[in-house]
């Protein structure tokens, strides 16, 4: 029997897929080859922007045209938020509106063993482990919490077991996702005194406390959630969980946060990054930025700017607003045209880039612990038996430097020297 899966949207998605690709292949399924016609195809759906929403009808009818006679079921956030559409599209067998059914889901097909969790991530060299799902936020601009609004932490044993198998498989780098990342153990914790609450912090001390070569980063997670105790927790756990926080700011302008139904200003955005400074040393900062919010003006802008300055970010995914059909803000007056969105996106991103390296060059001399991902396209072997690779430093720093081809999938410690091209060269050979 023959599987293919096609994955559209976030890291949870991601994570979600393999999962049920993991369980189907314990009861004999294997991936089929690009040329082979599959028996079950799995499409995880997207609907973050309408943009999501047709790539996953497109990627849907691509798969019934080319697996003719295969099963097709969908799933994700498009398929949550409009079944029907999806029903209706050719060789759709089954619509998954809810992802907390993947156990049955699999039942369904004669899994007996469901799994709890996985124990490999394809062929990547970072695992991600989805910690929790849902989302009670009201973000004007997000429909996320309409398709997951239940809050739903894994147990803790679980994820402890399920980064113990990765760690054993050979994965030096666990991420941990979620959709809203820092609610972890919210729903736990509804009916136990303060005393007793379960939180992130304390499954990042469960995860560091496990022996084995790897390393724990979290991805993205709301300024409001960086608190002293998580911070507490980086700083005692340094040799196991990344130097890095991914803190989600969307906009420096308070006139916009307000607009977009945030939860906070942008000098409490300011004070928690610097929290996180003040503890560890040099840590990366990387964020969200949505420009050309409906109303922005050009001064609400320049206050963005001026925020991302002042913090420091080492990198900044840019995303010029996109109306979706059913949030708030989709109806918002005064909708700036698309040629003014793009000229922000291009001068912010001129700023990341200006920013991305001020923080790369304050780490020159600095020892850094870096995953070897790719050799470096078009690299060669030098004449001590060394290829160019690039790897992801702790500080999520990508990083060039000349190790062997075994290294591939294994740390290194560089020293971190000159930038160039979004990188940081290693002023040091790795060899061993």
């Amino acid at each position: 029997m023959k599987l293919k899966t096609h994955t559209l949207g976030c890291k949870v998605n991601q994570y979600e897929t393999e999962y049920l690709r993991e369980g189907l292949q314990s009861i004999g399924y294997a991936d089929a080859a690009n040329d082979e016609v599959a028996d079950l195809c799995i499409v995880n759906t997207c609907t973050v922007t309408g943009e999501g929403d047709s790539k996953s009808r497109q990627v849907i009818r691509r798969m019934a045209r080319e697996n003719p006679a295969a099963k097709i079921v969908v799933m994700g956030c498009y398929a949550t938020r409009a079944p029907d559409e999806i029903k209706a599209l050719p060789g759709v067998t089954e619509v998954l509106t809810d992802k907390r059914e993947l156990p049955d889901l699999l039942g369904r097909f004669g899994v007996t063993d469901v799994p709890t969790g996985i124990s490999g991530f394809g062929s990547r060299h970072r695992a991600y482990v989805k910690v929790q799902d849902g989302c009670l936020l009201r973000c004007s601009f997000c429909i996320i919490p309409h398709v997951r609004p239940q809050l739903t932490s894994r147990p803790m044993d679980h994820l402890v077991d399920e980064v113990r198998r990765l760690v054993d498989g050979g994965y030096r780098e666990v991420v941990l996702t979620g959709i809203h990342l820092g609610h972890y153990g919210v729903d736990f914790n509804r009916l136990k005194p303060k005393s007793e609450w379960t939180r992130l912090a304390h499954l990042l001390v469960a995860l560091a406390e496990l022996p084995g070569d790897f390393r724990v980063r979290l991805s993205s997670i709301e300024a409001t959630e960086v608190t002293r105790e998580l911070l507490d927790v980086m700083a005692e756990h340094q040799e196991k969980i990344c130097p890095h926080l991914h803190i989600s700011m969307q906009s420096g302008s308070d006139s916009v946060l307000r607009r977009m139904r945030r939860r906070w200003g942008s000098q409490r955005f300011i004070d928690r990054c610097g929290m996180f400074k003040d503890k560890l040393d040099r840590p990366a900062i990387t964020t969200d930025i949505i420009v050309g919010f409906p109303g922005e003006t050009a001064q609400e802008f320049q206050e963005t700017i001026d925020v991302s300055r002042e913090v420091g970010f080492s990198k900044i995914h840019i995303f010029p607003f996109s109306a979706r059909r059913g949030t708030p803000a989709a109806t918002l007056p005064d909708q700036l045209p698309k040629s003014l969105k793009q000229e922000r996106v291009h001068r912010l991103g001129e700023v990341e880039a200006e920013l991305r390296d001020e923080y790369f060059r304050s780490l020159a001399g600095m020892p850094l612990r870096v995953l070897v991902e790719t050799p470096v396209e078009g690299g060669r072997w030098n004449a001590e038996g060394g290829v160019p690779c690039v790897g992801t430093s702790c500080r999520y720093a990508p990083v060039e430097m000349v190790t062997t081809r075994d290294a591939e999938g294994k740390f290194v410690e560089v020293i971190a020297g000159e930038v160039a091209e979004g990188r940081i060269r290693s002023a040091s050979q790795c060899l061993s």
